[in-house]
């Protein structure tokens, strides 16, 4: 069973994060079938923190680049997921209880699209407004006031 497919709806055109999450949604795919396989889903399920904590990492170098707010709502969605995440490999490991790590396959997969489709849709437009190019880390024109939201309508 697929945890997550791959749609158009995912692409937000900017190539290097189109592939980013490519990656995290067949890395989502992988741990789900260690999951429905009965196999030990750790080794899988590491393998999607350690890609999810870069792909945040370098979304959050792009917000830094573009003039966001180091506090602004898209990285504080970033830390809770990293923090949900970890806390769930914790429950794994220390209380070997796994329930929570399989909670989170369904959670992650509810999560990721809305996510992509709003805040890093409105990442992907700011880096466009300030002629951001992440191959170079260069900023054209970084925002003249820092944003303390998404870039999204919805925030303030």
């Amino acid at each position: 069973m697929t945890t997550l497919a791959w749609t158009d709806n995912l692409v937000l055109s900017q190539p290097r994060l189109d592939t980013t999450h490519q990656e995290f949604v067949e890395l989502l795919n992988a741990y789900g079938d260690a999951l429905d396989r009965g196999e030990d889903a750790l080794p899988a399920f590491h393998a999607l923190l350690t890609h999810t904590e870069q792909h945040f990492a370098m979304e959050e170098d792009w917000m830094a680049r573009c003039g966001f707010d180091p506090q602004n709502c898209h990285a504080g969605q970033h830390k809770m997921v990293l923090d949900v995440m970890r806390e769930a490999l914790r429950y794994a490991t220390e209380l070997k209880d796994r329930e929570p790590l399989k909670i989170l396959r369904t959670e992650l997969a509810g999560w990721f699209p809305q996510h992509a489709e709003m805040m890093d849709a409105a990442l992907v437009f700011t880096m466009q407004q300030v002629g951001f190019d992440p191959t170079t880390g260069e900023c054209r024109e970084p925002l003249a006031v820092a944003s303390h939201g998404c870039g999204s309508s919805s925030c303030g």
